[in-house]
């Protein structure tokens, strides 16, 4: 096998409740988080020598910075490799959306270059370095969706919520990214966000069990959005224009900025799109997607 290409899947967090900021500088916390069916590439071969990597988007740096190339450079060191790698990354995802696109693909290399170099590494290994590189990357080992907890590397995947049977998101970004270290330090004056109450994750997995959508909206929670929205008060208007028109679940994903609806079907979704490009325009990035 010389080359392998895999889909690298982004995420929405139906819950994001920040309970303190730990000793260690993270935050403790507990999120909910669901799968999406919009994925970027990923295609990775054997090579001569080195490590390369090319992106489709030209404002993603390619050098050391970039997670991909961490999360390469992290298995090749490793497993002992010292054969050379090219990636190629296709980017669908919006960068810096609160969708974990970077996370996704740092994961996804990982598990790449596992199966292009005949699993050297066991799936505990992949785990320690997915959580060195950051702490959503260990969800996108996984396909399910998933509890997290500690500041985000403890994963526990669950089966698919019943409530969003048959469900379709409509994802809005807006055109500009928010930064996440920016939406965490900035949580200091946010008292109540930044040391949120502890429950809300077992109380909204209740609801997705259930066939009440309106009511697991109404327990979606996102301790971000405190700093986000007061910054760009554009995404509290998206939220309102969403609800009015019908939305049973609204909510800014991660750090933001992508702000998400979820709907009972593909039809109720692109009509809630139509109407929101008639108020807000076309320049806005959205998406309908399943979930």
């Amino acid at each position: 096998m010389s080359t392998v290409a895999r889909q690298s899947p982004g995420k929405v967090n139906l819950l994001l409740n920040i309970l303190r900021k730990r000793e260690d500088g993270f935050h403790e916390l507990e999120t909910l988080m669901q799968p999406v069916q919009l994925s970027d590439r990923l295609e990775v071969a054997k090579a001569a020598a080195g490590l390369t990597l090319t992106c489709s988007n030209a404002e993603l740096p390619v050098d050391g910075t970039n997670l991909v190339h961490k999360a390469a450079a992290a298995f090749l060191s490793a497993a002992g490799i010292t054969d050379g790698v090219k990636i190629h990354l296709e980017k669908i995802i919006p960068l810096a959306a609160g969708m974990g696109g970077g996370s996704s693909n740092a994961a996804h290399t990982l598990c790449a270059l596992n199966e292009l170099f005949g699993q050297p590494l066991s799936s505990a290994k992949l785990h320690e370095l997915a959580a060195a590189l950051g702490s959503d990357v260990p969800f996108f080992l996984q396909s399910q969706p998933a509890l997290a907890c500690g500041r985000g590397e403890i994963v526990q995947p669950l089966a698919p919520f019943p409530v969003l049977r048959g469900a379709h998101i409509l994802l809005i970004h807006p055109g500009f990214g928010i930064s996440t270290g920016w939406a965490y330090q900035s949580l200091a004056r946010f008292p109540d966000a930044l040391n949120g109450r502890p429950g809300r994750a077992q109380q909204l997995l209740g609801l997705l069990q259930g066939s009440d959508l309106a009511a697991a909206g109404r327990a979606f929670y996102n301790s971000l959005e405190a700093p986000a929205l007061q910054k760009h008060p554009l995404l509290a208007l998206y939220q309102e224009f969403l609800r009015a028109g019908g939305a049973p679940a609204v909510l800014m994903s991660g750090s933001g900025s992508t702000t998400f609806a979820i709907t009972a079907g593909r039809e109720s979704a692109e009509r809630l799109r139509e109407r929101f490009q008639t108020k807000f325009g076309s320049s806005a990035w959205t998406a309908v997607v399943a979930l």
